[in-house]
């Protein structure tokens, strides 16, 4: 009897610990956040541009290729705002990566959530969840023109 009712109560706690994980996808627009004050705040000062795969940009030199993967904790915030919030954070470590390669571009950027890649020319992709919030990201140090 002791043994089932510690099957059972394991059993249980498994259900319910994958029942609170929660992995929601978000679409958001790249240019609005690049272009808003949240962005300026959080230091994307504009002398890094970011262009998302199919956008058309000239590309002067290719300069390597980064990945970059942030959380954030999502708690008492929307989706949205959480998704913001840790785009920011990755945007923000692609200037300064570009910035230590003499890039003025990150180039061929795509979502790459748990290394799967997701291409839009307009948005990038976040995974909201009840604690985090991550948006994972590769591009293309450039110099363009």
């Amino acid at each position: 009897m002791r043994r089932f009712a510690l099957i059972a109560a394991t059993a249980l706690l498994a259900v319910a610990s994958t029942a609170q994980a929660r992995d929601t996808r978000v679409e958001q627009s790249l240019r609005e956040l690049v272009s808003s004050q949240a962005a300026r705040d959080a230091g994307i000062d504009g002398s890094v541009r970011f262009y998302l795969a199919g956008e058309k940009v000239n590309v002067q030199q290719r300069l390597g290729e980064d990945v970059t993967n942030k959380k954030t904790n999502a708690a008492n915030k929307s989706d949205e705002e959480a998704c913001r919030w840790v785009a920011l954070s990755a945007l923000r470590a692609l200037q300064d990566g570009a910035k230590s390669r003499n890039a003025n571009a990150v180039v061929d950027i795509v979502s790459y959530y748990k290394k799967n890649e997701f291409k839009s020319a307009t948005n990038y992709e976040c995974y909201a969840g009840t604690i985090m919030a991550g948006v994972a990201l590769k591009g293309t140090y450039a110099k363009v023109k």
